[in-house]
């Protein structure tokens, strides 16, 4: 029984350093060397100051820059340690009264504007930690943006084309625009 116990120990132990230490640091080492930007969390920096991650959402609230998608996470927006969906199905009237909510907010934000108002800015993600829209919804709120900002709506129409990203690959996934760098790009004008 000893013997089998020493054995059973020791392979747990082997295990362990394999598993717990040397695989994770050779992973994360590999990551670093080659995708550097992705293996730090995709920060994105203005200068040298860090202003947020490519891959998390961030609350902008102000008419002058582009709104992303509702985050499900509370009791503050796009908290990636509360990262989840409202798991509110489609018949939930608490989702029917917050879709309604949004909608009322971005007519009331922008009453000229009559294009049809695009799902992802009404609708929270799986995760409610999106980083980006559809350029359907970027383009409905060009004008709001536009007008905010004294720019043309040319000018902003050119750089939503310019900050959207296409398929993955050609085939994989829907064209997208990050918010966080089309509202850099904005500021940067």
């Amino acid at each position: 029984m000893k013997s089998i116990m020493r054995s059973c120990l020791g392979l747990f132990v082997l295990l362990t350093v394999i598993t717990g230490v040397i695989y994770p640091v050779f992973v994360t080492g590999l990551a670093k060397t080659l995708f550097p930007s992705k293996a730090a969390g995709s920060i994105v920096y203005q200068g040298d100051q860090a202003i947020g991650s490519e891959l998390i959402g961030q609350n902008f609230t102000d008419a002058k820059y582009f709104w992303g998608r509702p985050s499900a996470t509370g009791p503050q927006p796009y908290n990636a340690t509360a990262s989840s969906g409202s798991n509110q199905g489609p018949l939930n009237p608490a989702l029917a009264d917050a879709v309604k909510g949004r909608i009322e907010a971005l007519q009331s934000a922008d009453p000229a504007n009559k294009l049809p108002i695009p799902m992802d800015l009404v609708t929270a993600s799986a995760s409610g930690l999106d980083p980006e829209i559809s350029p359907q919804a970027a383009q409905y709120q060009a004008s709001r943006v536009a007008k905010a900002r004294k720019m043309s709506i040319d000018h902003v129409n050119q750089l939503i084309a310019a900050n959207t990203q296409d398929r993955q690959w050609g085939i994989f996934g829907e064209p997208r625009v990050n918010i966080l760098k089309l509202n850099l790009a904005l500021d940067g004008n």
